[in-house]
């Protein structure tokens, strides 16, 4: 397998359900529904071979993407290359599966239906939204109550291609628009809808997938935090031993959760080291010393490696080879504190799922290297500990709250292991940095004084590589641009702008633009993820 799939050794000893991302922009949301039903899920590639559903007993398939366009399964317009290929595979093993939205269209046309083309832009996959009539109150349906509601509920269509003609032993069990909206072959335990559950925050919806899992595969409830807890201290113990830990310490709520789940392990066995990397916010590296002196004593070491960051940047423009470098200038620190430690074999760091997606391992392609994945050196002396590697954000926060962790440490807004140097685009040098980190902190500012910081997942400003003209008392000026970034989100995985209020949008410009020296321009950033990011590198 290598890195095909993305599954931690920590959330071993669970029924497992596996979504296969054949291109969609939903799978994450189709695995925090799962999870939400205390069921474990990873979601894989339509690279994985077959065989290794059977190695690890995976006990339900998900089946999520662009689906059939055409009546063949070699026709699928939008879907993953070897799709087609894979799910006729899949729906061989006996193993219940699930099609949602248009992977619906591709489990039909693989086993015999014909469907009809979808819409042209594959990247829209929800189209319109349309009331559900509920045919069949078994299996997907068994909780929703016909009689004492008797219009089905609303929910987002597929935009992919529509089943015309069922394959063989498959019954229409709901529809809408007078189009078959949920399919279903009894025996087989194969089911597909034609729109989108997870994007629906109603009761009905989540049922849907409840009854998936836990009726249909028989999965047990057993994916809790407290579970999840005893099994990772149970793992760290038998992996270390009588060996010592050194822990990457950022004072993000990754690594500070990784910190004391690996403590609450092996307790004074771990030191925990702080490294400076001279990339973050106004005041941020003082206040990780404080509160990290005072929780682990002489179990904290601070490495001041600013000039070492910068020195390593200079001349790099490339955000990707900027978050490589980073990654092995880290580990590199890691190792040198390690051999002046002595006896020294193991490193935990606060990796986490959306990482490794983002990062490829697992997900349809690469989005970005993050430092912790895709940058980390091939020869690296220390043997990783990940115990939150299979963990999305809000799973994080859950772990870090059941460990006892301060709400200023678990709900800290996220901030990427580069840092400002990920803020900064083009090169990075001394001079721009301290633009951005006073630019970045007057946003945090305004936004936390108007009370909207725990409404906003994150907020910060970007110093980009465009100039452009201004005035500062009546003398022309040509500085930077900066672009304020707020999105409102779940786990990172997708987000929306913010709707700032235009008042404080309005603060926040002018207090950068007057305070700020070589800005002349602000501007507010209004993309969604997909199909931007939430970072700009």
């Amino acid at each position: 397998m290598g890195e095909q799939t993305v599954g931690s050794s920590f959330a071993s000893g669970h029924d497992l359900v596996v979504i296969v991302d054949l291109g969609s922009r939903h799978s994450q949301l189709i695995a925090k529904q799962i999870r939400g039903c205390q069921v474990y899920c990873e979601i894989w590639p339509p690279g994985v071979p077959v065989d290794e559903f059977r190695r690890r007993k995976v006990k339900g398939i998900v089946l999520a993407g662009p689906g059939a366009g055409g009546a063949q399964p070699g026709a699928a317009a939008g879907a993953h290359p070897g799709a087609a290929g894979l799910v006729d595979g899949l729906l061989e093993l006996g193993i219940p599966a699930l099609a949602v939205g248009p992977a619906t269209g591709l489990m039909a046309a693989a086993l015999g239906g014909t469907v009809r083309p979808g819409r042209k832009e594959q990247d829209l996959e929800a189209g319109a939204r349309a009331r559900l009539e509920i045919l069949s109150n078994e299996d997907l349906f068994k909780a929703w109550d016909q009689e004492g509601a008797p219009e089905g509920p609303e929910a987002w269509l597929s935009a992919g291609g529509q089943v015309d003609e069922l394959p063989p032993g498959f019954e229409v069990i709901a529809r809408a628009e007078g189009r078959p909206a949920a399919i279903r072959h009894r025996e087989r335990r194969l089911f597909g809808v034609q729109f989108h559950p997870e994007l629906e925050n109603a009761p009905w919806a989540k049922q849907l997938f409840r009854s998936f899992v836990r009726e249909v595969c028989g999965c047990s409830p057993t994916w809790t935090v407290e579970n999840f807890i005893e099994a990772s201290v149970a793992e760290i113990k038998e992996k270390v031993g009588a060996g010592r830990v050194v822990c990457a310490l950022s004072g993000g709520v990754d690594s500070s959760v990784t910190a004391a789940l690996v403590y609450r392990a092996v307790g004074d066995q771990l030191t925990t080291i702080f490294v400076d990397h001279g990339f973050l916010r106004l005041g941020e590296a003082e206040q990780v010393i404080e509160t990290f002196r005072g929780r682990f004593g002489q179990g904290f070491i601070h490495v001041d490696a600013r000039a070492r960051f910068l020195k390593r940047l200079e001349g790099v423009t490339d955000p990707e080879v900027k978050r490589k470098r980073i990654g092995e200038e880290f580990i590199r620190i890691f190792e040198e504190e390690a051999r002046k430690l002595g006896n020294i074999r193991y490193l935990a760091q606060g990796t986490v799922y959306p990482d490794v997606i983002e990062s490829g391992h697992g997900a349809a392609g690469t989005i970005k290297s993050h430092h912790n994945v895709g940058g980390l050196p091939e020869d690296m002396e220390l043997e990783l500990i990940e115990p939150l590697r299979a963990l999305f954000k809000d799973e994080v926060r859950a772990v870090g709250e059941a460990l006892g962790l301060p709400a200023r440490i678990v709900w800290r807004q996220p901030f990427p292991g580069p840092g400002l140097a990920v803020r900064v685009t083009g090169e990075v040098t001394a001079e721009r940095l301290e633009i951005e980190r006073r630019a970045d902190a007057i946003v945090v500012e305004e936004i936390e004084r108007a009370g909207l910081g725990r409404d906003v997942w994150q907020y910060f400003a970007v110093l980009t590589d465009t100039r452009a003209v201004g005035v500062s008392r009546e003398t022309r000026t040509y500085g930077y641009v900066v672009a304020v970034r707020a999105v409102t989100s779940v786990d990172g995985m997708t987000a929306g702008w913010a709707r700032l209020p235009y008042d404080v949008l309005e603060r926040i410009s002018g207090r950068i633009m007057r305070e700020v020296p070589g800005v002349s321009r602000v501007v507010y950033d209004i993309s969604a993820k997909p199909p931007a990011t939430i970072e700009w590198e």
